[in-house]
């Protein structure tokens, strides 16, 4: 987890795409909405891991957000229950039901099924605001921050120090396989 910090931060004050750091941010809360343990969690992973997102802002929202689904759980089940009860898509989850691959995605629980309807819904969204925030940040709030006194006292934990250090070590990994 603190790998994943240390990545999602040097993306934010790096030049990395705001592009990349987004779609890594909107892939995090899909992946995070989506309980694993199934297929459709694993094919979701696979796919993201073919484009270019920010792994490490994917991984720490994934990471940060599955603590919080016993929160959102019950939404998901209800958007899934109404999902999967919509009589006009009974016989197309039948079909899939049928499949031979299709019913290890668990696509039938309401918890699988809502969690990809909320993801997919809110992946645009999450995307634009998540790019517009990187645009902020990196204009108005990164320079104020820096030159703050609250933030070189920051700095002089010895734990921001490690952590400092994981930074450097991910942006020099990073430069070398660019």
């Amino acid at each position: 987890m603190v790998k994943a910090l240390a990545r999602a931060l040097v993306a934010l004050n790096s030049n990395v795409k705001r592009e990349q750091i987004a779609g890594g941010f909107a892939c995090g809360v899909l992946l995070a909405l989506v309980p694993p343990g199934n297929l459709l969690f694993i094919l979701i992973f696979a796919l993201v891991c073919f484009t270019k997102v920010n792994y490490g802002m994917q991984l720490l929202v994934t990471g940060i957000l599955m603590l919080a689904r016993p929160l959102v759980a019950p939404a998901l089940d209800s958007v899934g229950w109404i999902l999967l009860n919509a009589p006009p898509l009974q016989g197309f989850f039948t079909i899939l039901y049928n499949l031979p691959l299709a019913p290890l995605t668990r696509f039938n629980n309401t918890l699988v099924a809502g969690g990809l309807v909320v993801g997919l819904a809110l992946w645009l969204p999450l995307f634009f605001a998540a790019r517009a925030f990187v645009s902020w940040y990196r204009a108005k709030l990164a320079p104020k921050w820096a030159e703050s006194r609250l933030y070189k006292a920051f700095t002089r934990i010895p734990f921001v120090q490690s952590l400092s250090g994981a930074i450097s070590t991910a942006s020099r990994v990073a430069g070398a396989l660019e």
